[in-house]
């Protein structure tokens, strides 16, 4: 076959004007049936020309075509530290959704310090990115305010400001089922370990898990509920704090399965069980919690329809106040770190 081509010094590239001579089309419907981002066509000509591309070995050239479009397909993404699960989990999530649409994820770290938002974002801007989704939200902080005035397209995730573009969980559900759970087995002395205060995402845990206490007419003791970071060791210092008390919980609910894992290794270090002794609940459902020795009990955070969600709202225009702000359910997913209380 007799394809056109464009010389590179020591290789020799298939463009698409070679695949539309070969397949005996015109250009337009080679680049319109090989466009990842449309719906893929099925048709006898469709099959012929991605077979022939396949034969060729053509491979699309995002930055020409980004280049014609004006942008570079690129998304900008940051968070605190890849090394917390949850953040890894939604960064693969994000990076596979933009994948699908024929684009690309850059991640950046902040160690959750608004200063180093800044920097991480004007890193990632320099280089090209066509809009930043962040997972860094404060609530002392007004850096979202700066992009939006700046004309920087921007959505947050996981955590919100309460009116920028948002892609999160419903955090008070959450809170919510966690506690509901709890009551349902018999537990009234439950402790919470309530991560940090500016995080929306932990604020909105508290709030459903205080919910679900008064809806069952009791009232959340202020000392049950200790603050932490989003951290192992802070979980295992905050379970010592609340089994200090008396009388102690008979039931923890830690706002993720972090501070739950170091809940759980503070527990066996004072040497109570669970659940024979304490019955504990963790969030976002990482991997690893449902291969512990006691399988933790959790919730589970649609990560994929978050990261979805995220780059819908990036690359909408003129969202309705309405939808600002989208909210994905988790799922309670029960296991053997809970029990009914002795």
């Amino acid at each position: 076959m007799n394809s056109k081509t464009d010389e590179v010094p020591g290789q020799t590239r298939i463009t698409i004007h070679g695949v539309a001579a070969a397949a005996g089309v015109s250009k337009s419907t080679v680049s319109r049936i090989l466009d990842e981002r449309l719906p893929r066509s099925d048709s006898e000509t469709a099959r012929r020309v991605r077979k022939v591309a396949e034969e060729l070995g053509y491979v699309r050239d995002v930055s020409a075509a980004s280049l014609r479009r004006g942008n570079t397909m690129t998304i900008g993404v940051i968070v605190p530290r890849l090394t917390d699960t949850v953040m890894a989990m939604l960064y693969e999530a994000l990076a596979k959704a933009c994948s699908r649409s024929g684009r690309f994820a850059i991640v950046a770290t902040t160690d959750d310090k608004p200063k180093a938002d800044r920097l991480a974002a004007e890193s990632l801007l320099k280089r090209g990115v066509d809009g930043l989704i962040l997972s860094t939200a404060r609530e002392d902080d007004d850096f979202p305010d700066e992009l939006a005035k700046r004309g920087i397209p921007y959505v947050l995730a996981l955590r919100t400001d309460g009116h920028s573009l948002s892609s999160v969980g419903d955090d008070r559900l959450g809170g919510y089922l966690a506690a509901r759970h709890l009551l349902d087995l018999g537990h009234r002395r439950i402790g919470v370990i309530a991560g940090p205060s500016y995080a929306s995402s932990s604020r909105g845990r508290v709030e459903g898990f205080r919910h679900a206490l008064e809806e069952a007419g009791l009232k959340a003791d202020p000392s049950y509920i200790v603050p932490s970071t989003f951290g192992i060791e802070s979980g295992a210092v905050a379970v010592e704090t609340l089994m200090h008390l008396s009388p102690r919980p008979t039931a923890i609910f830690a706002v993720n399965d972090n501070t739950a894992i170091g809940a759980l290794s503070g527990l066996t270090k004072l040497g109570l069980s669970v659940p024979q002794d304490i019955s504990i609940v963790g969030y976002n459902d990482i991997p690893i919690v449902s291969h512990l020795p006691t399988p933790l009990t959790t919730l589970r955070v649609p990560f994929e329809q978050i990261a979805s969600n995220a780059l819908d709202l990036l690359a909408g225009d003129n969202s309705p106040a309405d939808e600002r702000i989208r909210i994905s359910a988790p799922t309670l997913i029960p296991r053997k770190s809970t029990a009914p209380i002795r």
